[in-house]
């Protein structure tokens, strides 16, 4: 695979994309006002967003004025969401603002397993997410690793992946079981996706290795929260 895309010499502008994410999701929402099954107040609320997750549809630290959209969001009343795959270290420390919570994504404990899993398209991917890990301790914000676990390819070697972890220090760990869906459909099988006991058992070897609790834990979404802390902190 190759990549032939080229980064946008003009971006769209921060407001713009929170304005047109707005609207959006008021489209999405506007049936519900109509639907005498659904919970008015609920149906209230969805229609003044207040969180923002800036992810899913790409790596967000490639938009340039990622700082200013994360500045007009708390401008706004929004909490601030940030998912990187962290292999863009320069990105997040030239934040001048922090986003409410960030989030690195890890899905390998080596490089070779990187390689094989991720397949990233940078040169010195597997060291920028190290040089990532390594300053994450220096946000004041709640940071968060998450683990994307697919058995038979990554859900293995605990005493590696905290070797990873103890470097970013993270407030939260999150193991997670790869779930059989989308495009990767096309790559992996439906044997690669773990059951949630299966992450359990992973999230235990992880946390009694570092000192973490098992803070919660969701048996539909096979994840697992880790934390030193007694309780999650409430951030809105």
């Amino acid at each position: 695979m190759k990549w032939k895309e080229k980064l946008p010499t003009n971006w769209d502008a921060p407001e713009d994309i929170i304005e047109g994410c707005i609207k959006e999701q008021l489209k999405i929402l506007s049936g519900y006002k109509g639907n005498s099954r659904a919970n008015q107040k609920k149906v209230r609320e969805s229609l003044t967003p207040r969180h923002a997750a800036i992810s899913l549809t790409g790596e967000p630290t490639l938009y340039a004025p990622l700082d200013e959209l994360i500045q007009t969001l708390h401008k706004k009343n929004f909490t601030t969401f940030l998912v990187s795959n962290g292999t863009i270290p320069e990105a997040l420390s030239k934040l001048s603002e922090e986003p409410t919570q960030l989030y690195i994504s890890v899905s390998a404990f080596n490089q070779e397993t990187f390689s094989y899993a991720c397949r990233p398209h940078t040169p010195h991917a597997w060291k920028k997410l190290n040089e990532t890990l390594s300053m994450l301790p220096s946000f004041k914000c709640p940071t968060v690793i998450r683990l994307t676990l697919a058995r038979h390819l990554n859900l293995k070697h605990p005493e590696l992946y905290v070797r990873l972890i103890e470097k970013a220090n993270p407030v939260y760990v999150e193991p997670k079981a790869y779930m059989h869906i989308g495009f990767s459909r096309l790559r992996l099988s439906f044997g690669n996706m773990p059951t949630h006991r299966e992450i359990q058992d992973f999230a235990t070897q992880l946390g009694d290795e570092m000192g973490y609790n098992i803070l919660d834990d969701v048996p539909e979404s096979r994840v697992v929260l880790l934390s030193r802390l007694e309780k999650p902190i409430k951030l809105a």
